[in-house]
């Protein structure tokens, strides 16, 4: 099958946004970054791009390049006309649970796009100032969706690459906290910093 093109992704990705556009209605997405790792935060990210300024080349965050990824951020930044992100602290994810604590920065992200209606990957049972669809695998199948998870990613990212020179021994400008192997004996010798999961830990340092 010939590679999809741009224009033609972006044809794919607003089927979902079109009947709401049709309403008259805003159209934000929301997505996270960060459930996974052993460290750092949740970051999430709610974005409204107007239907006019619509950056092409927005797909999933995970199908992006890190270079293409940045470009992407900054174009939606400026095209957006509601871009926010929400964080939780990994104490709060060791208190709450990393799915509470992944609700509560998504209902901060999108506290502000009040009468939106917020397309959102996955998750359900938010509260938030509008009307909401949950899309499995929405970052692949919405553009607002997938705008909030460059969003998210790229935030997030910068933010681990400063915890990096903070806490060099870690790798966190490579692994952004997953658990690869440098990591995780990282971990084994030099234990645990303040910016490590501690629930996500437990069985490693057993």
């Amino acid at each position: 099958m010939p590679r999809e093109t741009d224009a033609q992704r972006l044809l794919r990705m607003i089927e979902y946004e079109k009947p709401l556009w049709a309403r008259g209605l805003a159209v934000a997405g929301i997505d996270e970054v960060g459930r996974g790792p052993l460290a750092g935060p949740v970051v999430t990210a709610c974005v409204i791009v107007p239907q006019d300024r619509l950056v092409p080349g927005v797909n999933d965050s995970k199908k992006v390049a890190e270079h293409k990824r940045e470009r992407l951020f900054e174009q939606l930044m400026d095209a957006a006309s509601y871009a926010r992100t929400g964080w939780r602290s990994p104490r709060v994810i060791d208190e709450i649970n990393i799915l509470n604590a992944t609700k509560q920065a998504m209902e901060e992200a999108a506290a502000d796009a009040v009468n939106a209606h917020f397309l959102i990957d996955a998750v359900t049972g938010l509260r938030l100032p509008g009307e909401a669809t949950s899309i499995v695998h929405g970052d692949a199948l919405s553009y607002m969706i997938a705008a909030a998870s460059i969003v998210a990613k790229v935030t997030r990212d910068r933010y681990m690459i400063e915890l990096d020179a903070k806490y060099p021994e870690y790798g966190f400008a490579r692994n952004k906290g997953y658990g690869t192997a440098e990591h995780i004996a990282a971990l084994k010798k030099y234990g645990p910093c303040p910016e490590h999961r501690r629930s996500f830990i437990q069985g490693i340092l057993a």
